[in-house]
């Protein structure tokens, strides 16, 4: 009984060491998407509008092969004319596809205290732009810098942790 039991833990630790943290959309949803460490974007996260300061939706992150990955799971105050919108003006595969469940954020991989080389998709405007993110504020708040070329020429937004 004890060595049966023994290899259990074993294959278990063994199994876990191999696979690892799984971070899908669907795990982050079912966990609520919070990290211990409080330093991981993993999770789920408020959009604020920069004009108006309210909040637009909210965006799933999750690792994935070691990259970073986001999805709007929510669109907050949506136009009643149009409540389920798509992406127009979208290229690719992204192209007319419905905003909830699109993919904003991909290929974003870890660079010291943050996240770099990725991209980001502006779902209102279709355009897709390089992408920083860094967690701030104890994980808290959500730096997002999207640019084209260099960062310098580009715009900071910051989300907060649903």
């Amino acid at each position: 009984m004890r060595t049966l039991m023994g290899s259990s833990l074993t294959l278990s630790l063994v199994l876990m060491m191999l696979l690892g943290p799984v971070y899908t959309p669907a795990a982050v949803a079912e966990t609520g998407g919070q990290n211990s460490s409080g330093n991981s974007p993993v999770g789920l996260w408020k959009t604020v509008d920069d004009a108006t300061g309210k909040v637009k939706s909210v965006v799933s992150i999750w690792v994935e092969n070691n990259k970073l990955y986001g999805r709007i799971q929510k669109i907050m105050d949506p136009d009643l004319k149009d409540p389920n919108p798509t992406c127009q003006d979208c290229t690719g595969d992204q192209k007319g596809k419905r905003v909830i469940g699109l993919r904003i954020l991909w290929d974003l991989r870890k660079d010291g205290d943050g996240w770099s080389g990725g991209s980001i998709l502006d779902p209102e405007s279709g355009k897709i732009y390089k992408c920083l993110l860094s967690v701030e504020d104890g994980g808290k708040k959500l730096k997002v810098r999207g640019y084209l070329g260099v960062s310098l020429l580009g715009r900071t937004q910051y989300w907060l942790r649903e």
